[in-house]
């Protein structure tokens, strides 16, 4: 065997990183099962460049005092943290509702899903009329990667901390109240956050 091959196949690669073959094992990010039915797609297949970094997380000393496993949404400053049990929490950068979208609040998880399809509200229909009525999930969907649903009271808020087929919202103030993050970061509080988690937005 020639012993040069893997320094052969990694510059050869390299060199062809936006053709097809190597575009779909950066797509592999993200396999929805085993259909593999929606991929994440690239920054540069979004046509945004790479300017966006594709995860903000951080651990940090947790600020909010919570029990283990609270999620708290500082609106103010556009972070989630999820509380760990050693004092100290994971740290994500999010967008959050616009002026006048913007809420406060207690609430849980409700239920969660990989690739979530996306069905707008009525009154999200009545001010967007020109919004699809069903999108099935993919890389285009606005709910981006993974979903969870915000439940307080036994009954859904139609809030979700869910992933974003646009990047460049996160840290900004520009939903209809849902809490946004980039895919990597939903992925990873996904795979961290339970269903029945207490959700606190202030």
């Amino acid at each position: 065997m020639n012993r040069n091959l893997p320094l052969l196949l990694a510059t050869t690669a390299a060199l062809f990183c936006a053709a097809p073959a190597a575009q779909a094992f950066e797509n592999m990010r993200y396999n929805q099962g085993p259909a593999g039915a929606y991929q994440q797609a690239s920054l540069a297949d979004q046509g945004i460049g790479r300017e966006y970094p594709t995860s903000t997380r951080a651990l940090v000393n947790d600020p909010t005092e919570q029990a283990p496993g609270t999620i708290t949404i500082d609106t103010k400053n556009r972070y989630l943290y999820l509380s760990l049990d050693n004092g100290q929490a994971i740290r994500y950068d999010v967008g959050v509702g616009r002026e006048g979208f913007d809420w406060k609040g207690r609430a849980k998880i409700g239920r969660k899903a990989e690739w979530p399809s996306w069905t707008p509200p009525a009154e999200m229909l009545k001010r967007r009329p020109d919004l699809p009525r069903f999108m099935k999930g993919g890389i285009e969907n606005p709910l981006g990667a993974r979903a969870m649903y915000l439940y307080a009271g036994g009954h859904d808020t139609l809030y979700r901390i869910h992933g974003t087929s646009e990047p460049w919202t996160i840290g900004e103030a520009v939903s209809s109240g849902c809490i946004r993050m980039l895919n990597d970061d939903v992925v990873d509080l996904y795979s961290r956050a339970r269903v029945g988690s207490a959700v606190q937005v202030l």
